[in-house]
């Protein structure tokens, strides 16, 4: 097979005449050379959408503005710590298409989607899942509406024996309920649910017609903070037709925090340093904020994908000791603290840095035995870093030569 690649600027200018096309996560379906194609007749697919067309198991499938990876992570421990032969993809792990031979109809597929790899699905999974919907990627979509209509494609093609699993507290997915064709099953941890999953003073329950059954206390995790909670109900709820809540909570009792995600990379004199390098929005770090009782000094900023600073303010001021800050969004962050502080009356130092170097330094010195630091930027890694990921390790590797 003779195989033909075009690279550079104008790469796409080559991409006329075929009939099925595979477009990249990244690579948009309003990009206009896709959109002509299409226009001409062409069909514009992507990986994810051939996997769930053609796999011969159930999938699950997670979306959500925050808590995807751990609750996609948790949804997949408790589906082999009760015997089922599962698959790992979509947005982690390894690209799954490759694997559809070997995938059997008792298998259980689990995926974890982004809005990019969700925009113009046609087709949805058996069970879907949506955390949360909040401002995001404002930098690529053309608008939040797009956003959210690229999410809910998630469940909008599942037929009445589809399962929808949605967060209650967030008006946007709770409305979601309003379309959805088959079951709804809601988690909370600030309603008391006739119906669904709720986390209840760190009691996680199942709510059936008023009737609540105790689940998990909370304190027999090893995942720490309320988001981590609401990630365990919705695991539960995501797993409740296939495993029996008995076998679900050894798993989640032995589940350790997925990487970057307030992951402790060690205590030096004290102070323990945490990576929460995935964090790149206020929402995930405000979640971050205040999964810790401890004085906060908190490493943040990164590349600017459009989004609004202010919700982050109030929560730094209310929970950090010491605030550190780098990247494009440095500034942003800072003018949303500072006026926080007038409003307040308080004050807190405030350190603009160049690298991530600089930012360890001073956490080092800012410090206490008893402190935390948290690396859980609030921004995404472009600027500096080749992903998340890449951002986290950096640091890692940067606190353990401390």
């Amino acid at each position: 097979m003779l195989l033909n690649f075009h690279f550079g600027e104008n790469y796409l200018n080559k991409l006329k005449g075929f009939n099925l096309i595979f477009r990249s996560p990244s690579c948009l379906p309003t990009v206009p050379q896709l959109e002509l194609e299409a226009q001409r007749g062409a069909i514009v697919t992507t990986e994810i959408e051939m996997l769930i067309e053609m796999c011969p198991a159930k999938i699950i499938g997670v979306t959500g503005s925050d808590g995807k990876t751990t609750t996609t992570s948790l949804i997949n421990s408790i589906l082999k710590k009760a015997g089922y032969n599962t698959w790992l993809g979509g947005n982690i792990g390894t690209p799954l298409f490759t694997k559809l031979p070997e995938m059997k109809e008792d298998d259980i597929v689990v995926l974890e989607l982004s809005s990019f790899q969700l925009m113009e699905m046609k087709i949805s999974p058996n069970i879907s899942v949506i955390t949360n919907i909040t401002p995001n990627h404002l930098n690529i979509h053309k608008d939040y509406q797009e956003y959210i209509e690229s999410k809910k494609n998630i469940f909008k093609y599942q037929n009445d024996d589809g399962i929808l699993v949605l967060n209650y507290d967030n008006e946007i997915t709770r409305n979601c309920s309003k379309e959805a064709n088959g079951k709804v099953i809601f988690f909370s941890s600030k309603e008391r649910l006739e119906n669904g999953y709720i986390v209840d003073n760190k009691i996680i329950k199942e709510c059936k017609d008023g009737v609540r059954k105790y689940i998990l206390d909370t304190k027999e995790v090893k995942l720490r903070g309320a988001h981590n909670f609401e990630n365990i109900a919705t695991a539960l709820a995501a797993t409740a037709t296939l495993v029996d809540s008995d076998i679900a909570v050894e798993a989640i009792k032995e589940f350790e925090s997925v990487e970057h995600r307030l992951e402790l990379v060690r205590e030096i004199d004290g102070v323990k340093w945490y990576n929460d390098s995935v964090s790149s929005s206020p929402t995930r770090t405000n979640a971050g904020l205040y999964s810790y009782d401890e004085d906060i000094v908190l490493i943040a900023g990164g590349y600017d994908k459009n989004l609004d600073y202010t919700p982050i303010a109030k929560p730094i001021v209310e929970k950090v000791k010491c605030l550190i800050l780098m990247g494009q969004t440095s500034g942003k962050i800072f003018d949303a603290v500072k006026e926080e502080l007038e409003v307040q009356g308080k004050q807190l130092p405030i350190y603009m840095c160049n690298n991530l170097q600089e930012t360890i330094d001073i956490a080092k010195k800012q410090a206490k035995a008893g402190d935390v630091v948290l690396f859980s930027p609030a921004s995404a890694s472009f600027d500096m870093f080749k992903n998340f990921a890449d951002r986290g390790n950096q640091f890692k590797e940067l606190v353990n030569k401390i």
